[in-house]
């Protein structure tokens, strides 16, 4: 959540940063600002809202200068407010912040009886105020950072600019992600890549424990307590034009239509056919030692890891247990050298995923991650123990996530296919057959993309319901819990999502002729039970919407609504049925109008606890 972003060089700062956090947008925020050193004096503009907002007070009250720092906010500590917004000055320090200071209030106490003043509600402003002691102390503005951020416990990324020093940006991190970029003459700090890809693709990722100079001339780095830090910049391959909507109204509709590219660039490199086997680089797990696998996700992300204990166990034959990572750490966990620990995330910084696979890895686990953003924290924290699976789904603008999703499931599959040739319990004739079937999904995608008109008649059917009923079981019960979510999340209608076996345990209660019920219905070993299920639906005068398997001739006699998806291996219908599901809720939440990209109170990457 939130957005940073830096420039120091020879350019005009303001539109490099209103433009970088622009990029950003799809973070999540509920105000934003600019601070830039000009002439000696530190000039900032802070608008509550949308970027539209510090665009229109820009033009009010531009600033000049070509050393700045930008942020958009995600309200933490204190009201979304102009006070409360950052950037955050004091003594001619300025400060943007991400993350939380978990000791501020004992900080602040003890700045108070300093004689101290604080002008707003956050913690941020905390940081400002110690470095200008530090400073007042007779330190220069590098030492004095360095002093303050060793009084500071929490997850942060920090930006400061010091005005008595106008050619400087320093930034530091602690669990919560900051890249720098190189340019020529020009040096750039953001909290993510497509910030600053319009200017450089020469990147650093700063790590944990890490603080950064940057001047228009060089970057330096060094650990807190001084020590150098030697580094190679890397080279970023993504284009800006990745990050546009290509046509589409929103970048949600966009994403759900590169699924297909998605996951065949998730496959791609990994399927050896000629040994029915997957290669899986970066991943250093001894498989054959694991006795039993945690997963660990949150969101969107925890619904694969449920669909990935059905296909681990299954194929693989380990048993798997799925945790909400926000909880797993809580519990007093048991864990052991046996045990692999999973941790999911689309970006690689969920904040809640990170700190559970750090206390499994305290506990002696092999931790490793399913994740599409390289470099980024949860990946970095596993490199060095189980390893890194990659998927390859490109930049996911859209806060509600789609094709991140997806991929997440063909890496699962391709895990649990090299999990069971290295164990023994997967053939290869099996492997072969299954591995055919994968290679099928992108244009089996393809096929049902092609057929949307029909969800868009579904979905304005249906668009002015206030409560939905989602129903699964097996390996789709998950995708009937991402399908209530992707609603939610959109449209902020109310939707639940539950095992069509446990409907009669309760949730039968609210079936009525207001309320439409979504099924998956798809052939395999759980049909005829599904089907039962939703029949209790149909007596009880509910509205239903199936999504069933192609040439099933039943189904339409008791639905009000069918989307048919292809025929495929059942493990790996979760992969085409959500994919409808994506359509209709992004449809419904079109029609009824709301901010599909940004919906309200939600941030693309959960980065605080």
């Amino acid at each position: 959540m939130c957005g940073i972003v830096g420039y120091v060089g020879g350019q005009s700062a303001t539109p490099i940063i209103v433009e970088g956090l622009r990029k950003l947008e799809y973070r999540g925020y509920d105000s934003a600002g600019v601070a830039v050193i000009h002439g000696g004096q530190t000039q900032i503009r802070r608008a509550v809202g949308k970027l539209k907002n510090l665009d229109k007070l820009l033009l009010e009250q531009p600033l000049t200068g070509s050393l700045g720092i930008g942020h958009t906010r995600w309200a933490t500590h204190g009201r979304p407010s102009e006070q409360n917004a950052h950037p955050h000055e004091t003594d001619g320090i300025t400060v943007v912040h991400n993350g939380i200071i978990e000791n501020y209030l004992q900080l602040k106490q003890r700045l108070q009886e300093m004689g101290r003043k604080f002008k707003s509600e956050t913690d941020t402003e905390i940081m400002a105020h110690l470095v200008a002691t530090e400073m007042q102390g007779g330190k220069d503005f590098v030492t004095a950072v360095r002093s303050a951020l060793s009084q500071v416990r929490g997850a942060y990324a920090f930006v400061i600019l010091c005005q008595k020093e106008p050619d400087k940006i320093i930034t530091a991190k602690n669990a919560s992600p900051i890249v720098l970029g190189i340019g020529d003459d020009e040096s750039f700090v953001a909290s993510d890549i497509p910030a600053l890809l319009a200017h450089t693709r020469k990147v650093v990722f700063l790590e944990d424990g890490q603080m950064a100079v940057l001047t228009k001339k060089e970057v330096t780095i060094t650990t807190l307590k001084g020590e150098p830090v030697q580094f190679t910049p890397r080279h970023i391959d993504w284009s800006p034009v990745m990050a546009e909507k290509g046509g589409h109204k929103h970048f949600m509709h966009k994403e759900i239509f590169e699924q297909p590219t998605a996951i065949a660039d998730t496959i791609r490199g990994r399927v050896l056919m000629e040994e029915a086997r997957v290669h899986l680089d970066g991943m250093n797990l001894d498989v054959k030692s694991l006795r039993r696998l945690v997963i660990v996700a949150c969101g969107t992300s925890y619904h694969s890891g449920l669909v990935g204990k059905f296909i681990i166990e299954a194929i693989a034959r380990i048993p798997v247990e799925v945790d909400l990572a926000s909880e797993f750490r809580y519990r007093s966990p048991v864990i052991d050298k046996e045990t692999g620990i999973l941790a999911i995330s689309q970006s690689g910084e969920t904040a809640d995923t990170l700190a559970a696979i750090k206390e499994g890895k305290s506990l002696g686990a092999s931790v490793f991650a399913v994740c599409n953003v390289i470099e980024s924290s949860i990946a970095r924290e596993c490199l060095g123990s189980g390893g890194v699976l990659y998927t390859h789904a490109g930049p996911e603008i859209g806060v509600a996530s789609t094709k991140a999703f997806t991929t997440q499931l063909v890496a699962l599959y391709l895990l649990a296919i090299h999990f069971g040739r290295e164990r023994g319990t997967l053939s290869k004739e099996k492997a072969t057959e299954m591995l055919n079937h994968l290679r099928q999904i992108p244009q089996q995608i393809e096929g049902m993309l092609s057929r949307e008109a029909s969800l868009i008649s579904i979905a304005r059917r249906y668009s002015k319901a206030r409560d939905f009923l989602y129903l699964g079981r097996g390996p789709n019960y998950p995708i009937a819990l991402e399908g209530a979510l992707k609603l939610k999340e959109i449209s902020y209608i109310h939707a639940e999502g539950y095992s069509a076996g446990e409907m009669k345990h309760g949730p039968i209660a609210l079936i009525d002729d207001k309320m439409p019920t979504v099924g998956i219905a798809t052939s395999g070993p759980f049909y005829e039970k599904t089907v039962s299920n939703l029949e209790e639906v149909r007596a009880r005068e509910g509205k239903l919407i199936i999504i069933a398997t192609e040439g099933d001739s039943k189904i339409a006699t008791i639905a009000d609504d069918v989307f048919l998806v292809p025929k495929n291996d059942p493990l790996l219908d979760p992969i085409l049925t959500v994919v409808p599901l994506q359509l209709i809720a992004y449809h419904i939440a079109d029609l009824n109008g709301t901010d599909v990209d940004q919906p309200r109170n939600l941030a693309k990457s959960v980065t605080v606890e």
